[in-house]
């Protein structure tokens, strides 16, 4: 699975939504807790420009690898068929508060090459900094946001 769909499509749904917010990057600031997982997204679009985006993902948590689902995103650019994201988990406590719905708090600027930053959170205080890698991307979060869970 490549390591960039959900940072990029979650980066890119928040400065193209206009929540473009600066905030101090968790990596950047030496006295930020370290991140309690990884994440990495892969998905695709259907129908660009109207259809909406399938995922998967994988989240390293407390050293094994457990699958998740992606939905709620859709695709603004025509002609985008794969797209890819990767990120940092923080306050993850246990496995089971990574499951939710994702609402964007903050963006960041967009990073050498095209990719971007976006910051997400979950009704359990999970926090997802996700790094974007796919350029020129742009994505809508759904009205109820990015549903993320882990597939048993």
């Amino acid at each position: 699975m490549s390591k960039t769909f959900l940072s990029a499509a979650l980066a890119a749904v928040l400065v193209a939504g206009g929540l473009a917010v600066p905030v101090a990057s968790h990596a950047e600031d030496a006295s930020a807790p370290a991140p309690d997982a990884a994440i990495s997204l892969s998905g695709g679009a259907v129908a660009a420009g109207v259809g909406f985006v399938w995922g998967s993902g994988q989240l390293d948590y407390q050293g094994e690898p457990h699958a998740v689902k992606v939905s709620g995103l859709s695709v603004v650019d025509v002609g985008v068929a794969k797209i890819s994201a990767s990120g940092s988990v923080y306050n993850l406590k246990t496995l089971k508060d990574f499951d939710g719905v994702y609402t964007a708090f903050a963006a960041g600027a967009t990073i050498a090459g095209g990719g971007g930053v976006a910051y997400l959170r979950n009704q359990n205080g999970v926090v997802i900094k996700l790094n974007s890698t796919s350029a020129g991307l742009r994505f809508n979060l759904s009205a109820n946001g990015v549903t993320l869970k882990v597939e048993s």
